[in-house]
């Protein structure tokens, strides 16, 4: 099975180019203790226009289309004017790793756990991870107003947003072993090449039915795909014989 790596790279572009690699620090999470923090209101997200246009909003003029986005698009709108953006991107990276995990997971959309024990985790979480304030609001909203169990889908509606502000594109890199950082800069300069991207961000995911080599995946939701893995090779070699898998001994 994948395992994803939660270590983002990003590559700026600059004229002439040049490469600037940052890789987020990784949380370390210590669910013990207890930090205090204000209970936050804010109004349940409905399908409607987002603020745009003239009056501001990261989308312009936009029918929201879920719930997970009308949260992702609000909270994008308080980062962009408060000037926190990256760092508020680099912070739902942080909870997105966390989430990943399955208990972290089940414990928040278990309905009967009360929210006063989630908002104690989270502010657990907060600490450890040092997460701005405002992304900690954020998740005590999610907890009040019961969407907690959609941070998945918000942190990825909020990368959409984000890389469309920022003009940015994705580019996922599938291998069996984890890639150096030369490498993912190569591959970030070969992306942006492809896509006249202003900055490329690198996610790495690793996969050993790879075989060896890799793959990237980008575009609109990784609709294109360049293949360098064993297993492409071996899977067209077997197609072109007519012969089915082929598999390397172990």
């Amino acid at each position: 099975m994948a395992a994803l790596q939660q270590t983002p790279i990003t590559f700026q572009s600059r004229s002439p180019p040049s490469t600037q690699i940052i890789v987020s620090p990784t949380a370390k999470l210590s669910f013990s203790g207890g930090l205090r923090l204000p209970k936050f209101t804010v109004r349940a997200p409905s399908k409607k226009l987002s603020r745009g246009g003239r009056g501001g909003g990261v989308l312009g003029a936009k029918m929201v289309d879920s719930p997970a986005e009308s949260y992702a698009v609000a909270l994008c709108d308080v980062a962009k004017s408060n000037g926190t953006l990256e760092t508020t991107a680099a912070d739902l990276e942080k909870i997105e790793k966390v989430f990943t995990e399955e208990s972290v997971f089940d414990f928040f959309a278990n309905p009967i756990m009360s929210d006063e024990k989630k908002r104690e985790v989270i502010a657990e979480i907060a600490k450890s991870s040092e997460l701005q304030p405002h992304v900690v609001n954020f998740l005590n909203i999610l907890v009040d107003m019961d969407r907690i169990e959609l941070i998945k889908e918000i942190v990825q509606e909020f990368e959409l947003v984000y890389n469309k502000l920022t003009d940015t594109e994705l580019a996922v890199v599938t291998s069996v072993v984890k890639l150096e950082s030369q490498h993912l800069a190569q591959i970030a300069k070969g992306v942006q090449r492809l896509t006249g991207a202003k900055n490329v961000r690198i996610k790495t995911v690793l996969d050993p039915s790879l075989v060896a080599g890799f793959t990237i995946r980008y575009g609109d939701s990784g609709s294109k795909m360049i293949d360098m893995s064993v297993k492409k090779q071996l899977d067209d070699i077997a197609a072109q014989l007519d012969i089915g898998d082929l598999q390397l001994a172990v």
